[in-house]
């Protein structure tokens, strides 16, 4: 199964790409799933090398780095988001 990965704002930029999925046969980590993302391509790794300045929601729900991320869950990747 996949995991649909969504990247908004300059992860978007960086990546070069709104969204992909990826192949996925168990349940890993948030983090695990960032640090396999980030050996995808020199692109990838500039977008997630610094994962604290990144936000994640799974299934559009606000995540944290030790949330679970299932095959056929939703991904989406974004920086912090300021209002004013």
């Amino acid at each position: 199964m996949t995991v649909r990965l969504l990247y908004f704002a300059w992860v978007r930029e960086r990546i070069g790409m709104a969204e992909e999925a990826v192949e996925m046969a168990e349940p890993v980590p948030l983090s695990t799933l960032i640090a396999r993302l980030a050996a995808r391509s020199a692109a990838h790794a500039e977008a997630l090398s610094q994962p604290e300045l990144l936000r994640a929601a799974v299934n559009q729900a606000l995540a944290n780095w030790d949330m679970m991320v299932r095959p056929g869950d939703e991904v989406a990747l974004f920086p912090p988001v300021t209002g004013g």
